[in-house]
């Protein structure tokens, strides 16, 4: 109170603290320990809203009937919904005086009941449709949220192999808490699940340094020495967070809700957490940072056709000039120099909102207040995430998985052949046989915690077969059947897969990125 005494007069009212008493002081001292800094505000600086006095309560259920009414309608005027205020007034108490207030008095709770009238009909439908049950999730820490999303790359590339532009999509995953992008991929053709299997396996990864990258794209984040994560990985780290992540929102597309993806999270103890139905605002991070790489990277590259067909440029197909590989790597060198080292400024932190602050510094933070959490996952999670098939083994020829036969004469299934596995249930005697869609040439067989690689039974000595996917496959399968041949081997296919290949060249998706 001395101190308060002796400040001038017109400072302390400045300061909010003119008429301060030694009541007040204690009081304040009271709910600071109880409350914490929370505890010092004063409550009659902000007072409850005692909402308006305009608003009786017919005019109240007129205005929450309409709502209700409109949200089956098309988009409506303000101006119309103040008519239907009143026609409802009108119908609902023909004999009582209603006073229905002013235009502006009803559009101004209207948005303060129902929002702003900026998002599309069918969005607000939706939303209205849906209950989530779970509220607003709240991120605090790295790894909490993890933000999935897959969308066309608006560059057009070449192909590896024949040099051909083709379209590819872009998958990103996005942390909540720093926003950094932790993973990407780029698919030809189109993404498929075990695409996002192996997305979430480079969340756990540490990205390693490449190539023509400097000292200062190396692990920068304080409290782990550079030199220590790098003994544990086994090569050099480069600037990017890694961590197991604990949920993972993404939209409803087909890859990321089939059966595969949830053996996939279950393997890796991952919980699924979907996005409403046409709630872009869910991820609304990861639907920034597409917009972000694109106005930042992806507009300034050859081959970039624009965002409408109207804006469309003479030749972008003869502008492409960035194989798959190549642009894969300018995405991965732009993220790790300057994405994780801009500056947010819309998604500052709530503990520091004026500071400057770019995904690496919050990442740094997060490590400086929790620690980080250096568990590298083994070498054989990749065989563990790709998809899984239950067969029977013969005592012939091997497994038969998606048509084709593996694994004749394999050592390492003589003690299985003929024999039914100790499994139940569903599965009951099957064996597990993991296999990699992208490339068909060989099949996983997990035995004594020890993996072995099944050989396709058409390939010939050595590896002069190039890899081929299970669409491939399907489209030996159908010339099989349509020319009316009986194979007897596997050998039999390899000159009608040759033939396919020499009439029609590997398409992307025969192409493992």
């Amino acid at each position: 109170m001395a101190e308060l005494e002796a400040m001038g007069r017109q400072e302390a009212r400045h300061l909010g603290l003119a008429s301060v008493s030694e009541r007040t002081l204690k009081r304040m001292a009271a709910r600071y320990a109880e409350h914490g800094l929370i505890g010092m505000a004063d409550g009659r600086w902000t007072p409850a809203p005692t909402g308006h006095r305009a608003i009786t309560e017919e005019v109240a259920e007129a205005i929450r009937a309409v709502h209700a009414e409109s949200l089956h309608r098309s988009k409506l005027s303000m101006k119309t919904r103040e008519r239907l205020v009143h026609q409802y007034v009108r119908e609902k108490f023909p004999g009582k005086e209603v006073v229905v207030p002013h235009y502006t008095t009803l559009m101004k709770v209207w948005r303060e009941w129902f929002g702003s009238d900026g998002a599309r009909q069918r969005y607000v439908r939706s939303a209205a449709a849906v209950e989530t049950g779970w509220g607003r999730v709240v991120v605090s820490r790295p790894g909490q949220v993890v933000a999935l999303d897959t969308t066309p790359l608006p560059v057009k590339v070449l192909d590896d192999v024949f040099g051909e532009p083709i379209e590819v999509h872009l998958t990103l995953a996005l942390d909540a808490c720093t926003h950094s992008l932790v993973a990407f991929r780029l698919t030809p053709v189109s993404d498929s699940s075990v695409e996002v299997a192996m997305l979430l396996r480079d969340v756990l990864l540490p990205l390693p340094m490449r190539p023509r990258w400097g000292p200062e794209m190396e692990w920068p984040y304080p409290g782990v020495p550079a030199a220590l994560v790098a003994e544990l990985a086994g090569h050099p780290v480069a600037a990017r967070p890694f961590f197991a992540p604990e949920t993972v929102t993404s939209d409803h597309g087909s890859v990321y809700k089939n059966h595969h993806l949830v053996q996939v999270a279950r393997t890796l103890g991952v919980d699924l957490l979907p996005a409403r139905m046409m709630r872009p605002t869910d991820k609304a991070a990861c639907e920034r940072a597409f917009a972000g790489i694109q106005s930042l990277l992806l507009e300034l590259l050859l081959g970039y056709p624009g965002v409408d067909v109207a804006d469309r440029g003479a030749d972008p197909e003869g502008d492409a000039v960035w194989t798959v590989r190549e642009m894969e790597h300018l995405l991965a060198t732009w993220i790790v120099e300057l994405w994780q080292n801009r500056r947010l400024e819309q998604y500052a932190p709530p503990w520091d909102p004026g500071g400057r602050h770019s995904p690496n510094t919050l990442f740094a933070a997060a490590a400086a207040r929790d620690g980080i959490s250096l568990e590298i996952p083994r070498p054989e999670l990749y065989y563990e995430l790709l998809p899984v098939h239950f067969v029977a083994i013969d005592r012939r020829r091997g497994v038969k998985v998606g048509g084709l036969w593996y694994g004749a004469g394999e050592p390492v299934l003589e003690p299985h052949r003929g024999l039914p596995s100790a499994r139940t249930g569903r599965h009951r005697g099957k064996r597990a046989i993991h296999r990699d869609p992208r490339d068909c040439r060989e099949v996983y067989f997990e035995t004594g915690g020890t993996w072995h690689a099944l050989r396709w039974n058409g390939l010939p000595p050595g590896d002069d077969v190039p890899t081929f996917s299970d669409a491939r496959v399907r489209d030996v399968l159908r010339e099989v059947a349509r020319a009316g041949l009986r194979p007897k081997a596997d050998h039999e296919l390899l000159p009608v897969l040759l033939g396919l290949v020499a009439a029609s060249p590997l398409t992307s998706a025969d192409v493992v990125v």
